[in-house]
């Protein structure tokens, strides 16, 4: 499958301008052949937009997304505000990722597990589990969402599960252009797994975003990759590459679970970390 990534600033608290983008964006997409287009992490909203994102999760945004998807027969990896279940704080809500089929189906979503610093914490609960990959054209399609895909357990758990492609919307800001340019590769080269990393770029709020979107293959090879700039990435996912490179690079096989279990420290790492340890948002 052809797959499209879209980078972008977006326009922050603005619905009908992200989604007039997103369709803009499907429509160019399909003329490059892409089936799937992977957009940021709350593209629909914005990421750091402070409390408007409470009110703006109670709209219904994955309705006008399906639609797009129908209209331009290209599916989804949507980065959204989810409202949380009644009996929640109010304004609760969580960091989302929907995969939306290119009918409209919604077939699954991922809430961010790991929230890290004040501003996702402020706004945004926990996820309480990974999402098993789902089947979509002839691949099997994880979602992570921005630090998610920095814990090697939850990449490790998808390739475990049998994910050819992890789609990871993302909002990653400086200083932290590490992250975007050399972690991804060892993911995807350590669990032989494709990596769509679609990232924010400019400014929004306090934040101002590295950009360097990228799609990795098994190998570790970068396949499409923008720096800055509003840009489309397009590039070709083929499960029989991921088997490929799992039968030459078996470190999946090669595991030995017991044995790192073995190893796990009576202390709470908790009480490892040194006081005082600045948090980051992603």
């Amino acid at each position: 499958m052809k797959i499209a990534g879209l980078q972008t600033a977006g326009t922050p608290g603005d619905v009908d301008a992200n989604l007039h983008e997103l369709e803009q964006a499907c429509r160019r997409a399909r003329g490059q052949e892409a089936e799937l287009l992977v957009t940021t992490e709350m593209f629909v909203t914005g990421y750091d937009i402070g409390g408007a994102v409470a009110e703006l999760a109670r709209r219904d945004l994955l309705t006008p997304a399906q639609d797009i998807a129908r209209r331009t027969g290209v599916a989804l990896v949507l980065g959204a505000p989810e409202p949380a279940a009644p009996g929640a704080a109010p304004g609760a809500c969580y960091n989302s990722a929907f995969l939306i089929a290119a009918d409209g189906t919604v077939l699954g979503r991922h809430r961010k597990a790991h929230l890290f610093g004040e501003l996702d914490r402020a706004h945004f609960l926990p996820g309480d589990r990974l999402t098993a990959p789902i089947r979509y054209g002839g691949l099997r399609i994880a979602l992570l969402i921005c630090y998610d895909v920095e814990f090697p357990e939850a990449v490790r758990a998808a390739a475990l599960a049998g994910a050819d492609l992890i789609a990871v919307p993302t909002a990653q800001m400086e200083p932290y252009e590490f992250i975007a340019e050399h972690l991804l590769r060892v993911r995807a080269w350590e669990n032989q797994v494709y990596l769509a990393y679609v990232n924010h770029d400019g400014e929004e709020g306090s934040l101002r975003y590295v950009g360097r979107s990228s799609i990795v293959a098994p190998s570790g090879a970068v396949l499409a990759q923008a720096r800055h700039g509003n840009q489309l990435l397009c590039a070709t996912v083929d499960p029989e590459a991921v088997r490929a490179a799992r039968a030459a690079n078996p470190y999946l096989a090669d595991r030995r679970p017991r044995l790192y279990d073995s190893a796990a420290p009576s202390t709470p790492l908790t009480s490892l970390v040194p006081s005082g340890t600045k948090d980051r948002p992603c």
